[in-house]
């Protein structure tokens, strides 16, 4: 269980702290780590709101993109090029992809301040950390080792999907080097790093149960 001195400080602050709003949860993860099934659990035992692909959806209907393609523009970092030169001088033109993906960024700031100033929440990933660090969040990193999280994903692989371990190694560490590209691009932050979060939290070590039983002391 989450005991000792890290459940103590953490506890301190959430005692110490004045939510501006409501009481904010933002959750950062590892893919494989288990944080989506650690913020739907604690979502439950708290009896508060919960999203992740929900804002998907909010910024597909803002924006008019499919939701698919929403997802992969928030899973990886944009790219921007400076493609015509004149003489010695370098003039960038408009690109319509970084201007697409600002445009979603922007769109899913409002959609997650938006649901942050309506209701106590938990909210996991898309930089939800950063975006509403006015509203000062309890801030959780969920992270594993690698043969935790290769068969947790086997696990919840389709049927007959072929899963070697290069393959799933490959997968892991690409899903979660494009989500910590993303958030370094928007927040200027590195993902991952203890200093941007109150509580990193192992699932290889600690079980998510009981993860969620300590952190919802904290609230008591």
């Amino acid at each position: 269980m989450l005991e000792g001195e890290a459940l103590a400080r953490i506890t301190v602050r959430g005692e110490a702290r004045r939510w501006s709003v409501n009481r904010i949860i933002t959750i950062g993860r590892e893919f494989g780590s288990g944080g989506r099934e650690l913020g739907k659990r604690l979502a439950e035992k708290l009896g508060i709101a919960y999203y992740d692909k929900e804002i998907l959806v909010a910024i597909a209907k803002k924006t008019d993109f499919a939701v698919d393609y929403v997802q992969q523009i928030l899973s990886r970092r944009p790219e921007l090029y400076f493609p015509i030169t004149v003489g010695q001088s370098f003039y960038p033109i408009v690109d319509p992809i970084l201007e697409q993906n600002n445009t979603i960024y922007s769109e899913q700031s409002r959609i997650i301040t938006d649901m942050a100033k309506k209701s106590d929440c938990i909210i996991v990933g898309r930089c939800a950390d950063y975006i509403l660090k006015d509203m000062h969040p309890l801030r959780l990193f969920v992270y594993a080792e690698m043969d935790f999280k290769m068969d947790r994903c086997r696990l919840r692989a389709k049927e007959h999907e072929d899963l070697t371990d290069r393959k799933l190694t490959q997968q892991i560490k690409r899903i979660d080097k494009n989500r910590a590209s993303y958030y370094q691009f928007y927040t200027g932050r590195k993902w991952g790093d203890k200093l941007n979060y109150d509580l990193c939290i192992n699932t290889s070590y600690i079980p998510i149960k009981e993860a969620v039983d300590g952190i919802a002391k904290i609230f008591s």
